[in-house]
């Protein structure tokens, strides 16, 4: 049969691990939330803009998964991403259209900062049909920069 539990012994101050003041739930979210980064802080955002445009349009040309790229966007750009590649999905298979590597030549990244933390950047992407900017919003979380917007033009 099963013994009972050895007792927990009581810490320094005298109390048990179980006996501690709990803090509030606001300085637990506060610990936990993302904290923001300074500029100096974080690295040069052109290499993470010219990779953040590859990675996203191999996700819509379907070579890549979307949850690869989970670890550089923030919720809203990457929920936005997910549904833009299964349509990109649904639209290859009507047409039956195998998947592909995309074709592209990046032509130029212009970038700047408006505030502390934050850069905002446009990279200027060329494919065989047309040319497309991808517009971009990073911000310093958490020591790296995060995709806080994207919009691919």
């Amino acid at each position: 049969m099963s013994q009972p539990l050895p007792s927990v012994p009581p810490g320094p101050a005298g109390r048990r691990p179980t006996d501690r003041p709990l803090r509030s739930l606001a300085d637990v979210e506060e610990h936990f939330a993302p904290q923001r980064t300074p500029s100096q802080s974080l690295p040069d955002p052109e290499p993470l803009l010219t990779a953040l445009t590859r990675g996203v349009l191999e996700v819509l040309a379907g070579v890549r998964e979307p949850e690869q790229m989970a670890r550089w966007l923030t919720d809203e750009p990457y929920r936005s991403l997910v549904t833009r590649a299964g349509m990109a999905v649904r639209a290859r298979s009507a047409r039956r259209t195998p998947v592909r590597r995309p074709v592209y030549a990046i032509r130029s990244i212009h970038h700047s900062s408006p505030a502390d933390g934050v850069v905002e950047g446009v990279v200027i992407v060329e494919t065989p049909q047309r040319t497309r900017a991808v517009a971009m919003r990073l911000e310093g979380i958490d020591r790296r920069w995060r995709a806080t917007s994207l919009s691919i033009l």
